[in-house]
């Protein structure tokens, strides 16, 4: 048995910023909506190793450390996406690409990690004015939808409205529609490096969205399916042999064999007569 036989290892990444400045917030989510976030997973998967960190702490909370010890991150954020230090972007950048799964929540469309993984502006359209959202499944098959009935009726949430700018996604799981007659791609999946990404747009901090016992039932699919099943290793660049398939060499720079390297300038050989 490799480590991912074991207890599967969750990290939740709050931005807590509206749970400490706004009060109908704060009376809302009373353990913040990355509380509600890790309560729902603990709830429909009671043997995850759950961690919760906040923007506030010391490197945000996601140490090197800590991100190599997660099997899954989740990330919530909306108020500050531009605080959000590029060094600590970069570092979980490279944790999905080495095959960490990551799940973006709800504004997290925005944060600085999906738009370095999409390479898109993943703009949108929105309104938030008390709407129905029903999140109708399109992929009934994937395993991020068992257990969850179709559609899924949230009574009050935010708009979220095509045009969605992301790339196409590997996947499409969910599509919402909502009161004004908009509709949107709610739930898809991505594959970066050797990472598995889970988009789910339903939640938002005027709403009590994080209660709904669908949606974190959902959320829990995702992190049970964005759990690697393999060594983490970012993927490299090597270079091989000639009949050499298994073992390569790593790549040290654009003269790192010796028939590719240059001529010294000045070297007697490149002296015409």
């Amino acid at each position: 048995m490799n480590e991912y036989n074991g207890p599967l290892r969750v990290t939740v990444w709050g931005e807590n910023v509206h749970e400490k400045v706004e009060a109908h917030v704060a009376e809302r989510y009373p353990d913040g909506m990355h509380g509600a976030i890790a309560a729902g997973i603990h709830e429909n998967l009671p043997d995850a190793v759950i961690t919760i960190v906040t923007m506030d702490m010391p490197e945000h909370g996601l140490t090197d450390e800590l991100l190599a010890n997660t099997d899954v991150l989740t990330w919530w954020g909306h108020a500050a996406h531009g605080d959000v230090d590029d060094l600590i972007v970069d570092r979980v950048h490279r944790h999905v690409l080495s095959g960490m799964g990551l799940l973006v929540l709800h504004s997290g469309h925005w944060s600085k990690i999906f738009g370095k993984l999409m390479g898109t502006t993943c703009t949108l359209r929105w309104r938030s004015e008390h709407d129905q959202e029903l999140v109708w499944t399109v992929n009934p098959q994937h395993p991020i939808t068992q257990g969850v009935p179709n559609p899924i009726v949230i009574p009050e949430q935010e708009m979220y409205g095509e045009y969605f700018d992301v790339p196409t996604p590997d996947e499409l799981i969910f599509i919402s529609g909502f009161t004004g007659g908009e509709v949107f791609r709610s739930g898809m999946t991505y594959r970066r490096g050797f990472g598995k990404i889970f988009f789910f747009s339903p939640g938002d901090q005027d709403f009590p969205v994080y209660h709904h016992k669908d949606v974190r039932r959902v959320i829990a699919n995702g992190v049970e399916w964005a759990r690697p099943t393999r060594e983490r290793k970012i993927p490299e660049l090597h270079r091989y042999d000639l009949g050499e398939y298994f073992e390569g060499q790593h790549y040290a720079g654009p003269f790192d064999h010796p028939l590719e390297a240059p001529a010294p300038v000045g070297d007697d050989a490149s002296v015409g007569a």
